[in-house]
């Protein structure tokens, strides 16, 4: 795996050459998409932050099947992904300065926002409200997880709530949406951000 294949304008470009410039192709200004794990080091200094764990939530509420039941599908997320949901969260220094970051995970389940995903974010909120800290969510999502029905739909309040609780607490709450940025997720807490960051297209 020598070359990477821009999906935009399909030049292909050295893989460490790709890596080198943060995922963005030389030639178009393609922005790739990133794993979680390579977000939380390129954001925190020296790479360095602590994930904290989210709270759980009930496992596929609506006993969910289509060409597979939900809790399978739930279960080989994991398995290939090695997280627990479509958001991770963590705290380190970006700069030198305290910052809670929440990244969504494209590569769970394209990022759909279900119960796990609304419960990390109100989770986040609030550590940074106990660190006095800004609030920083890259978004890339698909949208509501369609699995969880109307559980899915009612995060789109809580993580508006989230997003409250934040500013309430006088504290920047900054949104940067990465591809892909849709549905329910855009909709809700994503443009409700003091600061909002765009990757072009």
């Amino acid at each position: 795996n020598l070359w990477v294949q821009c999906p935009n304008c399909q030049q292909m470009t050295f893989h460490a050459e790709y890596e080198k410039n943060l995922r963005v192709c030389d030639q178009c200004g393609h922005h790739g998409r990133v794993p979680v794990a390579q977000r939380l080091a390129w954001t925190f200094d020296e790479g360095r932050s602590t994930r904290i764990e989210l709270p759980r939530v009930p496992v596929d509420p609506l006993r969910f099947r289509a060409t597979k039941r939900y809790s399978d599908q739930l279960k080989d997320a994991r398995e290939k992904t090695g997280l627990d949901d479509a958001v991770v969260v963590a705290h380190g220094q970006i700069g030198g300065h305290k910052a809670v970051v929440a990244v969504m995970a494209f590569e769970f389940i394209g990022g759909s926002m279900g119960a796990a995903v609304g419960e990390g974010l109100v989770a986040a909120a609030k550590l940074a409200v106990l660190q006095d800290a800004p609030l920083i969510v890259f978004t890339a999502s698909g949208g509501a997880r369609m699995m969880e029905g109307s559980v899915s739909l009612m995060q789109m309040p809580r993580s508006v709530i989230a997003t409250a609780i934040v500013k309430e607490a006088g504290l920047p709450f900054i949104t940067v949406l990465t591809d892909p940025t849709t549905g329910g997720v855009t909709a809700s807490f994503t443009m409700l951000g003091d600061i909002q960051i765009g990757e072009p297209g």
